[in-house]
């Protein structure tokens, strides 16, 4: 009897044991090879976007990413430490999307190995921020089947929020393996050279050698244009001034099989030199806009090239003339962060954009197309005529009149969605009358943001231009080039929320304490000065001899603001002990919710669910 119960028990231990060896092995295979994973995060930190779904399945050969992370010298660095982790469970998500087209290597380049001597040869940056001033490696290269290469020289803690994108856009490059083309058509002497207008040689502007660093520019001839060269992926039409219907036409069919538009008008653009003639008076008064009227039209885009948006909130000051005060110009505009769009791509880092004499864009009731505002005016702005900003005008005569309308006007953003053709009576061969695939269009209200003196200051070095930016203009004319001249799915990509959540509670309690200690410091400075105005008028009867004695009031008025002050002070103490108090209770509070509260209530669950099922098999 006790050996047939022991036997029994030990094929029943044995059994159980054998059952847990086989939950481990099917929980390692389906790790493995099925890679079940659910995304419980409030923002789907760990889920890959659509876009990206996309490009990786389109990936044609092998990839090798090579993520180099010092593991050991960031051991004291609790906040990079927990973003690396972010960069590599995206980058793993990665790989297993791609179905086996991306190798990806995590490397800790110690220091004086060959892994940190080839990180360097990538590119990779080296940051002296480790223990003992040890340089520390943060980035990742990545190699295609031929010599592509792209790399990232260090992570930003600070651009989490895209870093989907970056990451991407990283593996686009590999499989594109070339500058990406972009066709120019301007009316402005961008690229320097010649000027026929001005009958002499001049520089070009430094946002064109810049894009000219990431992109194979082609310039076109708006003239003579019939059709845009396939290889271009994307369009940069800057100042179209009194465009041709053929031009428009082209553009529009353009738009309609896939391309992509950066367009620049403006309603006053002071780099418009055409009509600089000494000999005619009348050249100063001609019309400096530019415009697409068509193609607005048929957008459903609200754009008046008369129109100047005059800005109070973000006015920049200038001096008119020597030794005089700078005067706020209302034309004359820098954007700060509140006035760009901290959702998108093209601006999402950027810190300040300088614009003079910029218009405006809303889409009207009929049109079919989302405008994504990327630029906009503070609420104390208005529109006026752009006459108003013609000689001989002063930069105070724009305050005649200011009445702000509260509204904030788009001075950048984005079109997307699908087009039909604005030239539906067109008969050429090959016309489409519609998009297949939805367009990608960015409008800017201004041109002048794209010259020299709005945003660098450029210098000769012995021979060298060197180019010091005073504001982010350059930067937002390559992102907004650079997002456009991708894959759809790439420009598709939002940016998504920080892992970092805030103690958002926490914050509260304080900004609260924080109020009723500043108005205990008020109601103390107020007494103090109180006090100080009451003994000067007892001072002011007294006589000189007895000046320095102070009298029975004086004192009586000293020793009552004394014990004020001490109470004050006492409520001040309390103030801040409330705080910690209320912090302590928060957290004891959570700490009870998460040790004790969850667990039981799990336990709850589980025995009424087994309970239910014994009742169901009973």
């Amino acid at each position: 009897m006790n050996m047939n119960l022991t036997n029994r028990r030990a094929m029943t231990g044995t059994a159980l044991a054998l059952l847990a060896l086989l939950l481990i092995a099917v929980l390692v295979l389906a790790n493995a090879f099925l890679r079940v994973r659910i995304d419980l995060t409030e923002n789907r930190q760990y889920s890959l976007s659509p876009g990206t779904h996309k490009m990786l399945a389109d990936i044609p050969e092998p990839i090798n990413l090579y993520f180099y992370y010092s593991d050991r010298g960031t051991a004291d660095m609790p906040m990079l430490r927990t973003y690396a982790g972010r960069v590599r469970e995206m980058l793993e998500e990665m790989a297993a999307d791609a179905g086996g087209k991306i190798h990806l290597n995590v490397v800790d380049p110690l220091p004086f190995s060959e892994e940190e001597d080839r990180a360097v040869s990538y590119g990779i940056q080296a940051v002296p921020a480790g223990k003992a001033g040890e340089s520390i490696y943060f980035g990742l290269a990545g190699t295609n089947s031929t010599d592509g290469l792209s790399v990232i020289p260090f992570f930003q803690p600070d651009k989490e929020s895209f870093l989907e994108y970056d990451l991407i856009k990283l593996v686009h490059s590999l499989v594109v393996g070339k500058k990406p083309v972009i066709g120019v058509i301007t009316s402005l002497n961008m690229a320097g050279g010649f000027d026929p207008n001005t009958r002499a040689m001049t520089d070009g502007w430094a946002v064109y050698q810049e894009l000219g660093d990431q992109f194979d520019l082609q310039v076109l001839n708006a003239a003579s244009l019939k059709s845009i060269p396939e290889e271009v992926s994307a369009l940069l039409l800057v100042h179209p001034k009194a465009p041709s219907d053929d031009l428009q036409y082209t553009i529009d069919q353009f738009l309609l099989r896939g391309g992509r538009l950066v367009l620049f008008v403006d309603p006053n653009a002071d780099s418009d030199q055409s009509g600089n003639d000494p000999n005619s008076p009348e050249a100063m008064f001609a019309s400096k806009s530019s415009d697409l009227p068509k193609l607005f039209k048929a957008w459903g885009v609200d754009y008046d090239p008369n129109q100047v948006v005059l800005d109070a909130g973000n006015a920049l000051p200038v001096q008119v003339a020597p030794n005089q005060p700078a005067v706020r110009h209302l034309a004359i505009l820098g954007l700060g962060r509140d006035s760009l769009n901290r959702d998108e791509v093209a601006t999402a880092q950027l810190q300040n954009l300088n614009l003079a004499s910029s218009g405006q864009f809303r889409l009207t009731e009929a049109s079919s197309l989302k405008l994504t505002p990327l630029l906009q005016s503070s609420g104390d702005s208005m529109l006026v005529s752009s006459d108003r900003l013609k000689p001989p005008m002063e930069p105070g005569d724009l305050y005649n009149g200011f009445v702000p309308s509260n509204e904030h006007y788009v001075l950048a953003g984005r079109l997307d969605g699908k087009l039909k053709s604005a030239f539906p009576e067109r008969s050429e061969e090959g016309h489409l009358a519609e998009s297949k695939d939805e367009v990608h269009i960015l409008l800017v209200a201004d041109s002048d943001l794209l010259t020299d003196r709005l945003w660098v200051q450029v210098s000769n070095f012995f021979g060298q231009k060197v180019m010091n930016a005073f504001a982010n203009n350059g930067d937002f004319a390559i992102n907004a080039v650079d997002n456009l001249a991708g894959s759809s799915a790439l420009i598709g990509i939002r940016g998504r929320a920080s892992s970092v959540r805030p103690f958002t509670t926490v914050d509260a309690l304080k900004r609260q304490a924080d109020q009723r200690f500043r108005a205990k410091e008020e109601e103390l400075q107020q007494q103090l000065s109180d006090t100080e105005t009451r003994l000067t008028q007892l001072q002011s009867g007294k006589s000189n001899e007895s000046a320095l004695i102070m009298s029975p009031e004086q004192q009586a008025e000293v020793e009552k603001f004394q014990q004020q002050k001490v109470q004050i002070r006492k409520d001040l103490r309390q103030v801040r002990r409330q705080l910690d108090a209320d912090i302590e209770a928060l957290g004891s509070k959570l700490k009870f919710i998460n040790i004790v509260l969850v667990p039981v209530l799990l336990t709850l669950i589980a025995l009424a669910f087994v309970g239910w099922r014994k009742r169901r098999h009973g």
